[in-house]
């Protein structure tokens, strides 16, 4: 009886392990898009008319602050937060105002989809931060294309409605 005890709580400790690693995971790779996010809202900001330039620098604003509780989060998980590459691939050319929408929108369908998988991953009060930077990015992403999307952060779901 003792030996089924104690193979059960093997088995709740890794599966806690488990759970606490994969947090971290998500939680890295939420850092990692707002990194990119904060790279890409400079080129936006670069090419974007004068009639949209103070909403992007609200949108690189936000991600700039949500990057930095992401790093303390990290921190606080005990893992180190990934630090921000020296630049970003672009998933194509940016030369005038019309790219810079569509990378913008682009940006915040991205950051959905990290959001998306941080929401799965968390619980409690971290997972309804989640779902807030996930509904942020939603309707940053729906300003820039003028229109929503049925699933925000569920690229699949939304293609399945479409």
């Amino acid at each position: 009886m003792r030996e089924v005890r104690q193979a059960g709580e093997v088995r709740q400790m890794r599966q806690v392990r488990e759970a606490g690693e994969a947090l971290a995971a998500a939680y890295q790779a939420a850092l990692r898009a707002e990194h990119a996010a904060v790279y890409g809202y400079g080129v936006v900001g670069g090419r974007i008319g004068k009639d949209r330039k103070a909403e992007a620098r609200a949108a690189y604003d936000a991600h700039r602050a949500r990057r930095d509780t992401l790093q303390r989060t990290v921190r606080g998980l005990g893992e180190e937060p990934e630090p921000a590459a020296a630049g970003y691939a672009l998933p194509f050319p940016v030369p005038d105002a019309a790219a810079a929408v569509r990378l913008a929108t682009e940006l915040e369908d991205r950051v959905a989809g990290v959001y998306a998988d941080l929401v799965a991953a968390a619980g409690g009060a971290k997972r309804q931060e989640a779902a807030d930077a996930l509904r942020e990015a939603a309707v940053r992403a729906a300003r820039w294309r003028g229109s929503a999307v049925a699933f925000p952060g569920l690229a699949e779901r939304a293609t399945d409605t479409a």
